[in-house]
């Protein structure tokens, strides 16, 4: 059977009460990100109702998600089975814990095959009766969790052009699935401990990757996330439920924006390939520093990233670096080595071999999301970010992202940028304070001459 008994289940009994605010006319828009196509085929993730648990292996359990298509367009959208003209699609999870939202396992890319016409997502105009190799406008067709996890039927990324839609089908010269864990998502028990994620929140998203959809260009919307709940830890692993609503045409970097009102997420277009996303968020440590958090997520490009730079003003000192990527397996053949860190006293810089050093470098390939961060002692301020493209060994510029603004002068003490009269006469007011003021320039618990003489010394901009 095509769909299992809880699907089957879930889809006759309760599909609008899933799926909530989704429908075939809720498309995405805004800041959130996707647009949806009015003409063409179209086709998106319009509801996660499940997760399949697989078991336990050396401390990574193997899940794996259902997912409900549906074309939002108004042409048949070809389900082929013996060719590429059907959809493939990878499966992710991502945690948020302490302000980062990290990816903490993916799959390989589930291929589909005939299309049920059901109404799960917006009124259906069917291409046939049955299971037909079409999927008519409206229409939802659904996978079981199950079904999305079977390893015999999931085929790699690195067979994908994530940037046209294409892919090789079948897949070829794929090593052997290892038992219970190869080729699903493979997540760390301890990702999901509630003991070691205290106040975690959990969230897995798919794509339906799909030539005919990127050829009528409606591909910005073809992710979805969803949060998901951990249950209770047996021998299989820690359980794992979906709840809430399916958020369509939005891939799972967006679940920052559900734990973060201040987390800024711009999309990058490269040219002549597809959608980046990058994140960034900075969280006040309350001593004086602050975390700068950061997050790339490679939506649709074939081209990839390989380093990623931030700029950071003279003066400004920096601290626990971090990165973070979700290691590849089951016979991936990409490198799992960490990006390599560089400081030249004007920038932070992330990054790993270029595509004509190593073509199997640990770039961030097609639906990952890598993580970058560090603390500063200066407050935050927006400015420009640097993408290092894999492919063509070119640059990209991503504005608008949270830096580290330049060190503030003690001295100029109305932030006008500069030492003058003004800021004597706030001085003079501060006369004969004592311990924490904020004219104590050299901390000996007295404002007096020996501070003015400091504030003389730095006058000028």
């Amino acid at each position: 059977m095509k769909i299992g008994i809880t699907l089957t289940t879930v889809l006759l009994g309760s599909a609008a009460a899933l799926l909530g605010q989704v429908s075939a006319d809720a498309v995405p828009g805004g800041k959130r990100g996707g647009t949806a196509g009015e003409i063409g085929a179209d086709v998106a993730v319009c509801n996660i109702p499940a997760i399949s648990r697989w078991g336990t292996v050396g401390g990574i359990t193997a899940y794996s998600i259902g997912t409900t298509s549906v074309n939002l367009g108004d042409v048949d959208l070809e389900w082929f089975a013996n060719n590429n003209r059907h959809p493939r699609m990878p499966m992710n999870m991502f945690r948020f814990v302490d302000g980062r939202l990290d990816q903490i396992g993916y799959s390989w890319c589930k291929d589909g095959f005939c299309a049920l016409q059901l109404n799960e997502c917006g009124s259906c105009d069917p291409a046939g009766s049955g299971c037909p190799q079409l999927l008519g406008p409206g229409c939802s067709d659904p996978y079981s969790s199950s079904l999305n996890g079977s390893q015999g039927g999931l085929a790699p990324k690195w067979q994908c052009n994530a940037a046209t839609g294409q892919f090789q089908y079948p897949p070829t010269g794929l090593p052997s699935a290892a038992a219970t864990i190869g080729r699903r998502i493979q997540v760390l028990q301890a990702n999901l401990s509630p003991q070691q994620n205290v106040g975690g929140k959990y969230y897995t998203d798919s794509q339906y990757l799909h030539p005919q959809d990127y050829e009528a260009g409606n591909n910005l919307n073809n992710g979805s996330y969803k949060r998901m709940l951990v249950g209770s830890l047996s021998g299989s692993g820690y359980s794992l439920t979906p709840t809430g609503s399916t958020f369509l045409g939005k891939p799972g970097i967006y679940a920052w924006e559900d734990n973060s009102n201040s987390v800024v997420i711009k999309t990058r277009d490269i040219p002549n390939d597809g959608r980046v996303l990058v994140a960034s968020d900075v969280i006040d440590n309350g001593d004086g520093t602050f975390r700068y958090e950061y997050a790339i997520y490679n939506y649709q490009s074939d081209y990839n990233v390989n380093g990623f730079t931030v700029p950071v003003p003279a003066g400004v000192e920096i601290s626990d670096i971090d990165f973070k990527f979700p290691l590849h397996h089951s016979g991936d053949p990409y490198s799992n080595d960490s990006w390599v860190v560089t400081e030249d006293g004007s920038s932070i810089t992330w990054s790993t071999d270029e595509f004509s050093q190593d073509q199997n470098a640990n770039a961030i390939r097609w639906a990952s999301m890598y993580n970058f961060s560090f603390t500063a002692n200066a407050e935050p301020a927006t400015g420009d970010s640097v993408l290092d493209i894999f492919r063509t060994n070119s640059t990209e510029v991503v504005g608008g992202v949270y830096v580290p603004s330049g060190p503030t002068n003690p001295y100029d003490l109305n932030d006008d940028g500069i030492v003058n009269g003004a800021d004597a006469g706030i001085f003079f007011t501060q006369w004969g304070q004592g311990c924490g003021n904020f004219c104590d320039f050299n901390e000996d618990c007295i404002v007096n001459s020996a501070d003015l003489g400091l504030l003389f010394a730095a006058w000028g901009p």
